[in-house]
């Protein structure tokens, strides 16, 4: 039985590494590229984050620093949940005003 390899994250380009190897860039992308579903977990993931943040009362600029994303990513994928019907109302701790949203309203994910 063959082991799948153990594919972790790169640090440095694919131009970077093809340099040191001697083969092509796409040689590198071929052999090291995290697998889909990894990479689609993780996205997800940071996804979720972006949403409860905002739940929260964290603006965009605020959202981006805390999870070392860009201010336009978030801003992506808060409007793709808006679009996908979500309830983005923002709200404060019991007792303190503000909306709270109804628990079936709050789901994250697609």
């Amino acid at each position: 039985m063959t082991q799948e390899p153990r594919r972790e994250r790169r640090t440095v380009t694919a131009r970077e590494l093809a340099d040191r190897f001697g083969v092509s860039p796409r040689t590198v992308l071929r052999m090291v590229a995290e697998e889909r579903a990894a990479y689609e977990g993780r996205s997800r993931q940071r996804r979720n984050e972006i949403v409860e943040l905002h739940w929260q009362g964290l603006k965009g600029h605020e959202i981006a620093r805390e999870l070392n994303v860009s201010a336009g990513l978030v801003s992506i994928r808060l409007k793709e949940a808006r679009t996908a019907g979500m309830d983005l109302t923002r709200y404060t701790a019991a007792g303190q005003g503000g909306v709270q949203p109804d628990s079936d309203t709050r789901q994250v994910g697609r």
